[in-house]
């Protein structure tokens, strides 16, 4: 069952912003965790709460899966998912089907989200600013995961090489994206073009978006997440012959999937196990997810050591004000 915009209550900003009165003064260490958290064991992450009347224990367990072009779609292919979560940890769960990263992060925050699976890129915001835990990321047999930033433009377009790019209009995604927009930033002046410099920067969005902006002509290019543009191409929504890849990166992580920090331990412990012995063959989530069969174990300090250097290198920061912007 859907859950509303409603669920979100106040505005991002201001329930984001509203930290003051909530600091934990006690707190030795939270590296660049909002005053809210801590991090005494220095994983990067929020620690469980250790005062028993501050843990939650929901009896129905939300989850939200990162912002996509049709929530709709998305609902049905966890559908399966979401019943192995309800036995596995006797809960009930609703799918909630988020607008904005900015929503999302909100709602962990606000503890209207219980679980949750990030996009690349707003993870650390939600790491940072709700108490988000990663702990899974999808991937294969071998344990391989992750996704590549691709540059796409028209088939039939001038665009040869990245230095083309020059004098074009850009389409990005939003400021949080990594592959939409962080790694752009950070990797393309070594290629030889600087964006909103060399190129107009236009942000689409999404990467649903910016493809179909590329293919109808709104933009000269676009880079997105490969893993995006294939299921696109999978479901029929664009023609790969209308489109040309001029340019890919190494693998990045892709969405993590995460617990509220406030969660009680044993209810946590419970809905990680669920991801970990869920089998995707046979099901709408494996037919969506091609080339993945599993969930894999991560953690946010190991496996979002490249994201963290490349918004440093962007000069991000995780305040609210950061977050809101988008």
């Amino acid at each position: 069952m859907n859950i509303t915009k409603t669920l979100l209550g106040t505005a991002v900003a201001a329930t984001l912003g509203s930290t003051a009165a909530f600091a934990q003064d006690d707190c030795a260490e939270r590296g660049v965790l909002d005053a809210i958290y801590c991090d005494a064991n220095g994983d990067l992450v929020a620690d469980t709460p250790t005062d028993p009347a501050k843990l939650n224990d929901p009896s129905t367990l939300v989850f939200a899966y990162t912002p996509v072009e049709d929530p709709a779609v998305y609902a049905d292919i966890w559908e399966p998912f979401i019943a192995h979560l309800e036995e596995a940890t006797g809960r009930d769960v609703q799918f909630f089907a988020v607008q904005s990263n900015s929503a999302e992060v909100e709602a962990m925050r606000s503890g209207r989200l219980h679980i949750a699976g990030f996009s690349t890129g707003p993870t650390p915001f939600a790491v940072n600013l709700a108490g988000a835990v990663p702990f899974a990321i999808m991937g294969a047999d071998d344990g391989q995961f992750g996704y590549k930033l691709q540059v796409f433009t028209q088939a039939d377009s001038d665009i040869k090489e990245m230095a083309d790019l020059k004098g074009k209009r850009v389409a990005h995604t939003s400021p949080t994206s990594n592959s939409g927009n962080q790694a752009p930033r950070a990797l393309f002046p070594g290629l030889g073009v600087t964006p909103d410099t060399d190129y107009e920067v236009t942000y689409s969005g999404s990467h649903d978006q910016s493809m179909l902006g590329v293919v109808a002509g709104d933009y000269d290019a676009a880079p997105v997440a490969s893993e995006v543009v294939e299921r696109m191409a999978e479901r029929g929504l664009y023609d790969p012959a209308d489109v040309r890849l001029i340019w890919e990166s190494a693998p990045f992580p892709t969405t993590s999937f995460t617990v509220a920090h406030d969660l009680d331990p044993e209810l946590a412990e419970k809905i990680k196990q669920a991801f970990f012995s869920f089998q995707f063959e046979g099901t709408k989530l494996g037919e969506e997810f091609q080339g993945v069969s599993k969930f894999i174990p991560i953690t946010y300090k190991d496996q979002w050591a490249v994201i963290r250097e490349i918004q440093a290198s962007n000069g991000v920061e995780y305040t609210p004000q950061g977050l809101a912007a988008n």
